[in-house]
């Protein structure tokens, strides 16, 4: 049974955390900004303060920073600062019994994936990926505060459509029922053969990615199929596929085609470019909670039967 955190009221005071590269103070200023405009208390973590290289502090200060968060009861949601790469070496670190302990709003994404998959696994914990604020700091689009505020509102039924500029479009049509899993393709890759690997038996299964060789990609994605991590999903939702890179002999498939490759032999729905990646669009979307896909070919959907947050 998932666990999950308090929904976000109005005025909640949200922590925001640097758990893997710094975010430049210019940007974090805009993104705090933006959601003092409509008003959230924010609460700069330490590692926001920090700097390691391209790291936000080292290892062990990113995961305490993480932990007072969690641990604040003042702190009603966590919002990461942005992603990069190091997250692999802070989410061993967490104290699940205390994050179980003190459930809350965590959202997140890119290297993120790898936090948000850590919490619902060993803590129980409904996870959130969704706009950092590197986001907010870069641009702020409606669809993305919009979207961030119905989900977390406490609603039942809530359906989450494509936005204006990242139009979803159906692949193949059907509606699936499950757990939501995935995130980027990276990470989740990464946790294969480990006792992270997500369990995805029955689950609807989001994959983005950006700024990789598509050769490099094929081989990502021949992994999750060998591992049987697709073989059991009962609905794939693709995310933008941006910045990928072809070679000078050119590899033959486009990144889309990579994945419908091997999914093939799946007879389940699948909805392509979905706004849930690294795009200046992006969903929020529970992680590890019960929704239901709707490929369908005017306006594809995920619903969300029973709110993410109690």
């Amino acid at each position: 049974m998932s666990l999950r955190p308090p929904r976000l009221q109005s005025g909640a005071r949200i922590g925001v955390v640097s758990p893997s590269y710094w975010i430049e103070t210019e940007r974090l200023e805009r993104a705090v900004s933006v959601f003092e405009q409509v008003g959230y208390e924010m609460v700069l973590g330490e590692s926001t303060k920090r700097r390691a290289h391209k790291f936000a502090g080292s290892p062990g200060d990113r995961a305490d920073d993480i932990m007072a968060m969690f641990a604040d009861d003042s702190i009603d949601a966590i919002v990461c600062a942005r992603g990069g790469y190091g997250g692999n070496r802070v989410w061993p670190m967490l104290d699940y019994d205390l994050i179980r302990a003190h459930p809350k709003i965590f959202v997140g994404f890119s290297d993120a994936t790898g936090f948000l998959a850590s919490m619902a696994q060993r803590s129980g914990l409904v996870t959130f990926h969704g706009p950092m604020m590197t986001t907010f700091g870069r641009e702020t689009v409606a669809y993305n505060l919009d979207t961030f505020q119905r989900v977390l509102s406490g609603a039942d039924g809530v359906k989450v459509y494509s936005a204006p500029g990242c139009r979803a479009r159906m692949v193949r049509p059907g509606t699936a029922r499950g757990p939501l899993w995935g995130g980027n393709v990276s990470l989740v890759e990464e946790r294969l053969g480990t006792a992270g690997q997500i369990d995805t038996r029955g689950a609807i299964l989001f994959l983005e990615e950006i700024d990789e060789r598509l050769h490099a990609f094929d081989r990502m994605l021949q992994h999750l199929r060998e591992s049987g991590s697709l073989a059991g999903i009962s609905g794939l939702v693709l995310g933008e596929l941006l910045d990928m890179k072809d070679s000078e002999e050119p590899f033959g498939r486009s990144a889309e085609e990579i994945v419908l490759d091997a999914c093939d032999g799946l007879d389940i729905p699948i909805v392509a470019n979905f706004p849930c990646g690294h795009g200046a669009c992006q969903a929020t979307l529970p992680v590890s909670h019960e929704v239901e896909l709707h490929a369908e070919e005017n306006e594809p959907f995920i619903l969300m039967p029973e709110s993410p947050v109690a």
